[in-house]
């Protein structure tokens, strides 16, 4: 495994942190009042609250100096970035190609993926606030310290306020970022397979070899990091499972990394074939949600580290765990089988779901009630079985009404341009000038009407104009239209 995966040599120099915050609160405060004098109110609203946050801050770090020296390039850091430059393109790309505002749809992948990573990292810091001796090290994620749940509804939130302040629906710009969501997770949890954290439980003695290998995160050499001594795995296997502190490596354990990383994967390959089919706005946004919970709820069986949190109730193990099958199973029959068609095919998956819940109480039942062990949900269990269901009702709900009303259920609804918000006032102003004249002028012009035929050469009254562009518009709301857009993600 590789934390590190170089330095960038830079000489030794102590810098006051106190002085390091206030000239960045100074530059904060100067961009809001330049953005106030620029007329954008909630920009230098914006810049404001940062400089105020970051005037605060800087009294916290009063007395307090950093050591810049060689700079370590951590490798989750580097796969949080890149995963960050595919989810821009690919979500752009998207975009395009459904007839979104390219320019507004940049800005809001960049709003959303800052409210992602304050998402992720707030919700690890309340999960495990033990594990910080200082503000400075809430604020340090090179090293990872990132829940991939934390930024799914931090980015929901920051998504929804950005595009309500723009009067532009949320479900269609769910549908173009969700598949960076799940190139994020391929990309990023090989950055937490190089770290060593948020790896699984000990791996069976009859686990194949080359897994076995796979799923060992060896004794870093001292130094390697400034907080510890060794890998994550390594650390908790010297702490609790009574490994030997002078062991080159843990105990093999399931590689949970490998295993997101390819959910991953399957997600975006499933997103970009339910795009070809879809049938409403938001469809692809819950089909994520639903299956990343399924996905994401069986592989915490699998997780050991001891950063996941925990959330009551506490139950018997073979109690709550199929629980959660039976609500994802619930989910799937009231809302997502409605998309087989055949009724007999669909009851027959509606049981199969089922099936899951049922085998893992027998696996896990124990031989003597006595001897079934406590247990609560992870964070992350319990967040995907509250999305999943969430997304479940959504779905049957949006699946109904799209069947009713597939144009209107595939509408984007976007507000007017200024262009055309002015060519729809002009032909208001245009029909409020005409004033009809006397009876004997319009029957006079009705006779000349009737008399004259029209010439190919005549053009068409505003009346029609209106409704020529009124035409316009309605087709370029429609998903037909978007289909001319060039086509940037290389999909079918």
């Amino acid at each position: 495994m590789h934390p590190i995966l170089f330095r960038v040599p830079l000489p030794v120099w102590t810098v006051p942190l106190l002085w390091v915050f206030l000239i960045a609160a100074g530059i904060a405060f100067a961009g809001a009042i330049g953005l106030f004098l620029a007329k954008n109110k909630p920009a230098a609203t914006a810049a404001g609250i940062a400089g105020v946050a970051l005037a605060a801050l800087a009294s916290q770090f009063k007395g307090q100096t950093y050591t810049l020296g060689p700079l370590p390039i951590y490798s989750y850091g580097v796969m949080l970035g890149l995963s960050l430059v595919v989810g821009w393109y690919l979500t752009l790309g998207l975009a395009e190609r459904d007839g979104l505002p390219k320019e507004t749809m940049a800005n809001c992948y960049v709003v959303t993926a800052l409210a992602a990573v304050v998402g992720s990292r707030v919700l690890y810091i309340l999960t495990n606030l033990d594990e910080f001796d200082s503000l400075g090290a809430m604020f340090d994620i090179r090293r990872g310290g990132l829940v991939a749940y934390g930024g799914f509804l931090g980015g929901f939130v920051g998504s929804y306020l950005f595009l309500r302040s723009h009067r532009i629906p949320l479900l269609p710009w769910a549908d173009v970022a969700v598949p960076s969501l799940a190139s994020g997770l391929m990309i990023t949890r090989v950055g937490c397979y190089l770290f060593g954290c948020d790896f699984g439980r000990p791996l069976g003695e009859t686990a194949p070899a080359w897994l076995k290998k796979l799923g060992t995160f060896p004794h870093w050499p001292e130094g390697t990091l400034d907080h510890g001594s060794g890998s994550p795995a390594w650390v908790q296997h010297v702490k609790e499972r009574g490994l030997d502190p002078t062991a080159e490596a843990s105990l093999a354990v399931h590689p949970t990394q490998i295993y997101e990383s390819l959910v991953g994967a399957g997600l975006l390959t499933l997103l970009l074939l339910a795009r070809r089919r879809q049938k409403f706005r938001g469809e692809i946004f819950l089909l994520f949600t639903f299956s990343y919970g399924v996905c994401r709820y069986l592989l915490e069986l699998l997780r050991d580290d001891a950063e996941r949190g925990s959330i009551p109730p506490s139950l018997p193990e073979h109690v709550l765990l199929p629980a959660g099958l039976v609500i994802f199973a619930v989910g799937y029959a009231i809302g997502f089988s409605h998309v087989v068609r055949d009724s007999v095919a669909r009851k027959v998956t509606q049981a199969l779901a089922f099936v899951p819940a049922i085998a893992l109480y027998v696996v896990l039942k124990p031989e003597t009630f006595g001897a079934s062990a406590t247990i609560q949900y992870s964070t992350s269990q319990a967040v995907a079985l509250a999305t999943g269901l969430a997304a479940s009702i959504a779905f049957a709900i949006y699946y109904k009404a799209a069947l009713d009303h597939p144009e209107q259920a595939m509408a984007l609804n976007l507000p007017d341009s200024p262009a055309a918000a002015a060519d729809r006032a002009a032909d208001d102003d245009e029909d409020e000038d005409d004033e009809p004249g006397d009876d004997e002028d319009e029957d006079d012009k009705a006779g000349e009407k009737r008399s004259s035929p029209a010439k190919a050469s005549d053009k068409p009254s505003r009346g029609k104009r209106g409704i020529v562009k009124d035409e316009g518009r309605a087709t370029a709301r429609e998903p037909g239209a978007a289909a001319e857009a060039p086509d940037t993600t290389g999909e079918a």
